[in-house]
């Protein structure tokens, strides 16, 4: 696997990912985290990936050079969060195509993402989740090494999520 910084050459396969994990999130009937509309027809999914990628550092991990997953870095949270009174880097957008399960993508771009934070000299890295339904998205980052930190909701739907936070 190669985790190679991306361009905002790369916004198409980003979307493309994300498409690709919502489709997926469908297929396991999980739409309340992500909706079921792929990213690239949401009004502000492109913008969303373009001011991600622009203000902060894309990464994509690829297998045999076929983009298998990514996530961007950024100084902090989106704005339905408030920011830490530390320097940090803020993971977002990760995702990974299921045709490469099991293969550790979204592992090994999280351990990159805490390789990232030491080479900038950062102490903590945070992320944040969906935390309904079953949980499972919040126990897969205490797999990675994350800890719970603080819940939080988001609309008029009450969206539940999960900030998480690892020193690094």
């Amino acid at each position: 696997m190669l985790i190679r910084r991306g361009t905002t050459d790369d916004i198409p396969v980003i979307l493309g990912l994300l498409d690709g994990a919502v489709a997926w999130l469908v297929s396991q009937g999980r739409t309340r985290q992500w909706g079921t509309r792929p990213w690239s027809e949401l009004p502000r999914g492109e913008e969303t990936v373009r001011r991600y990628v622009t203000g902060g550092e894309p990464w994509i991990a690829e297998i045999d050079g076929v983009p298998a997953g990514t996530l961007t870095l950024t100084d902090g949270p989106g704005a339905y969060l408030a920011p830490v009174d530390e320097p940090e880097r803020y993971v977002h957008l990760l995702a990974a195509d299921h045709r490469f399960s099991g293969r550790g993508v979204g592992g090994a771009l999280l351990a990159h993402a805490v390789q990232e934070a030491r080479r900038a000299g950062v102490g903590l890295l945070r992320v944040d989740c969906y935390a309904g339904d079953d949980g499972k998205l919040v126990g897969y980052y205490e797999r990675n090494g994350f800890t719970r930190t603080e819940a939080f909701t988001v609309g008029e739907d009450q969206w539940p999520g999960q900030v998480l936070a690892q020193r690094v």
